[in-house]
């Protein structure tokens, strides 16, 4: 007896919930093979792209565009530290702030392209029209939001 496919049988919102599911999945199963072949999760990858786009961004400035705690970011940097990829330092002009630059090993691992999550997005976007990419852009900000509203995320 073959087993029916009821994932199509589902209310719209409950497919749309199935369908960030899979990809929050297939993000997070991506991250963890390149934390084996690369030496860094997603995030720490993403992090590493921001850092080599804007030298000196402040720590603050990253969380908040990543959307998470500083608290999560400061795991994740003390890590790239650790790891040799970031160097940090104080601000010539301001002792309190810190100031967070790419290593040489760091800049070598952030030129990496294959097999990273920005690889695949990159290629899936390829065949995805500007006017969709635009649409997807604000369904997942209202989306966001509406979580952030109802206080579902930090």
């Amino acid at each position: 007896m073959k087993k029916k496919d009821v994932a199509g049988d589902l209310p719209d919102v409950l497919q749309f919930m199935r369908l960030l599911w899979e990809l929050e999945h297939a993000l997070q199963k991506t991250s963890k093979r390149m934390a084996g072949t690369l030496g860094v999760t997603g995030l720490q990858r993403l992090v590493l792209r921001i850092l080599g786009l804007f030298p000196g961004i402040a720590a603050g400035e990253i969380a908040s565009i990543l959307h998470v705690h500083p608290s999560t970011l400061t795991g994740v940097l003390s890590r790239l530290i650790d790891q040799g990829l970031i160097a940090r330092s104080t601000h010539a002009g301001d002792r309190r702030r810190a100031v967070l630059a790419l290593t040489p090993r760091g800049r070598r691992v952030n030129g990496v392209k294959k097999g990273t999550v920005e690889a695949g997005v990159q290629k899936a976007l390829r065949d995805v029209s500007p006017q969709d990419r635009a649409i997807a852009r604000r369904v997942l900000t209202t989306v966001c939001e509406a979580l952030d509203a109802n206080g579902q995320r930090d």
